[in-house]
């Protein structure tokens, strides 16, 4: 028996499963919302008040931060985390900590075909290489699985924290206006997650570049900005959205790039996150191509690489599963 989790700014999932014969048979879930508790070994409590879990062997947790000789603190909630108090809680004789976007890595390697979209289709099959993974959701992270000439290792990051590099006139104005709000360092996460469509959504309508309908401003002071301003964009219904959510791929695609270029992705490249499969229609309308494929003289690589969109959202735990059936 093992058991994985994802822990993430919004909600975080704990799940046992137990080696089998065929693979890994998830025995007990549950998903709970991350700010409602002051600690994830209150998490942990919950969860094994409910699924016992009898000579465990192993756990694997990925978490949404830096994680360093057995501890982690997470980036979006005021938890820390260590691998001796999670196994004297869990009674598990090996307990393992990973970044997020190590555990999504390592669970883009278990999907089905059926779990994927592409967004390059004249790509060629992926090689045996490294492969680029990028996903926002709550904020964006970034990961490189590393082939070693047999198998693929995770490698975590903080790429989402980089600084935006803007590639023209519009952007450099982006940054300026980013810039004014959350001083000097603009990273890609404030573009690229939720809280970053509502930043690229005002904008664009406080330089003028589209005017916002009063009835979405409305609405957006009523709800969440990020998903209202994606729902009016995917139903075509509010032009200001729609140029939202076309800059948000467009920036997207030209950062996939970018990670793709740095650890020269043969094997691909992977977008999870929760974003992505919501705006799949949108993300596969052009702009992301286009501006993961600008890359000057490298242009004839990108357009060999395979970009694939998950479409499982829980690739961040089966990935966590996965890694934790192997310690």
């Amino acid at each position: 028996m093992i058991l994985a989790g994802d822990i993430g700014g919004t909600k975080t999932i704990l799940a046992l499963f137990e080696k089998s014969e065929t693979g890994l048979v998830r025995r007990g879930e549950a998903i709970f919302a991350s700010r409602d508790f002051e600690s994830f070994q209150d998490v942990m409590g919950s969860f094994l008040d409910v699924h016992q879990a009898p000579n465990l062997q192993a756990a694997c947790i990925g978490v949404a931060g830096v994680v360093s000789e057995g501890k982690a603190e997470t980036t979006n909630l005021p938890w820390s985390l260590d691998e001796t108090t999670l196994s004297e809680l869990t009674g598990a004789q090996c307990v393992k900590l990973i970044n997020d976007l190590q555990a999504t890595a390592y669970g883009m390697l278990e999907l089905s075909s059926s779990e994927r979209a592409s967004l390059n289709p004249d790509s060629t099959p992926a090689r045996p290489g490294n492969i680029a993974v990028l996903a926002a959701g709550t904020g964006l992270g970034q990961a490189i699985l590393y082939w070693d000439g047999e198998r693929h290792h995770a490698i975590a990051s903080e790429g989402g924290h980089v600084g935006f590099a803007p590639r023209n006139n519009q952007e450099m104005a982006l940054l300026a206006y980013l810039q004014e709000q959350f001083g000097s360092h603009v990273s890609y996460e404030r573009i690229l997650s939720g809280p970053g469509v509502h930043n690229l959504y005002r904008f664009l309508r406080d330089r003028g570049f589209a005017e916002e309908d009063p009835a979405v401003a409305t609405r957006l002071a009523q709800g969440d900005p990020g998903v209202v301003i994606t729902d009016l964009a995917l139903q075509g219904s509010d032009s200001l959205s729609v140029q939202t959510l076309r800059l948000f791929c467009s920036i997207y695609g030209a950062e996939a790039g970018n990670l793709a270029l740095k650890c020269v992705s043969l094997g691909g490249v992977f977008i999870g996150g929760g974003i992505a499969p919501k705006i799949l229609s949108i993300l596969g309308s052009g702009e992301f191509l286009r501006a993961f494929l600008d890359k000057g003289r490298f242009r004839g690589l990108m357009e060999t690489l395979e970009i694939s969109v998950s479409l499982n959202p829980q690739a961040a735990l089966l990935g966590a599963a996965s890694h934790a059936s192997r310690l």
